[in-house]
């Protein structure tokens, strides 16, 4: 492989002028850099990440901590996230916390010994109902850029890149209500414990109150059998004529129990769920959600830190990555 002596001396140029080439200076003319460039890629030269790290004090690597990847709304959000990364020319370490506050801490301090210039991270479950949040506040101390994503500690001043959970939930709900004339509407969920869902609930209660309409929320957070306690409320209460589920799994266990019972979708019940791009493909019939646009909140992400990092003056910033409710077969559309 190439090294920066060997490209200037093909050049006849100085190591110093090639260097400044590559990392695109502005002594340096357009002639020469693209000399440069051409050459460099001619002969495949790469350059030693760790030559960079000891002159930069940069590891161009983000730790990126994530509660599960068997999530699939996780598994697309690291999906852009690595696809942004690379194709800015850094590397990533992922650690999953598992939802513990513990395996969360730990990958915290592990990580912020100079391993990585900063971390993406969406707050684990244990994290957020015991109200931990002294090992991020450190780590920020410590002069590590954090951005959270998603599941994100309000009181923490931080770059956040987030979904508007409320005001998609009382879109969904408004639509149900005025479009399909709704009147009974179930709220389902196993996350009202977290950020984004008490955000979901408090939607659905507007648009709820606004339509002097009663609430009904079945919560799963801590329910063994969720299949069961879905079916079972179904069964016991035969008024329930559309259902919103603000995760992304009880939304498609709510059609299967419907089915069982006997109910046709979307004549007599409609179903919303939350999910990501082809979620709709997991139902039969093929279930309407509000699509999250997780590849994106990763690339965003990045993009956010990356400025960060490259910028002492940058202000703290709260992106919002706009939901989209795609209507599929479990509405009347």
């Amino acid at each position: 492989m190439a090294t920066l002596k060997e490209l200037a001396k093909l050049l006849n140029i100085s190591v110093s002028t090639v260097s400044k080439a590559l990392n695109d200076s502005h002594e340096i003319s357009e002639t020469t850099k693209r000399r440069v460039n051409e050459l460099a890629e001619k002969v495949n030269y790469k350059p030693n990440r760790i030559a960079q790290q000891l002159k930069t004090n940069k590891t161009k690597t983000i730790g990126v901590i994530l509660p599960k990847v068997t999530n699939p709304f996780f598994a697309e959000v690291l999906h852009g996230i690595e696809t942004t990364a690379t194709n800015s020319d850094y590397d990533i370490i992922v650690c999953l916390s598992n939802e513990s506050f513990e395996k969360e801490q730990r990958s915290l301090e592990l990580l912020s010994n100079g391993s990585v210039d900063g971390f993406i991270m969406a707050v684990a479950r244990d994290t957020q109902v015991k109200e931990q949040s002294e090992h991020i506040k450190a780590a920020i101390a410590s002069k590590i850029p954090v951005l959270m994503f998603d599941r994100v500690i309000n009181e923490i001043i931080c770059n956040k890149v987030i979904v508007d959970d409320f005001k998609s939930v009382y879109e969904a709900t408004e639509f149900l209500i005025k479009k399909e004339r709704r009147k009974n509407i179930l709220l389902v969920s196993n996350v009202e414990e977290l950020s984004v869902g008490k955000l979901r609930i408090k939607g659905y209660q507007k648009a709820i109150e606004e339509a002097k309409l009663q609430s009904q929320i079945l919560k799963l957070a801590n329910v063994d059998d969720v299949d069961e306690s879905v079916y079972n409320y179904l069964k016991d209460n035969t008024e329930i004529d559309a259902i919103i589920s603000i995760d992304h799994i009880t939304g498609i266990i709510a059609i299967n129990m419907a089915k069982k019972l006997g109910r046709s979708i979307p004549h007599d019940l409609s179903i919303i769920g939350f999910g990501y791009e082809h979620t709709h493909l997991l139902a039969s019939p093929k279930i309407s959600i509000i699509h999250q646009k997780a590849f994106e909140i990763g690339e965003v992400a990045v993009k956010l830190l990356i400025e960060q990092l490259n910028d002492e003056e940058h202000q703290q910033k709260t992106l919002i990555v706009p939901s989209e409710l795609k209507l599929w077969e479990s509405t009347k559309n």
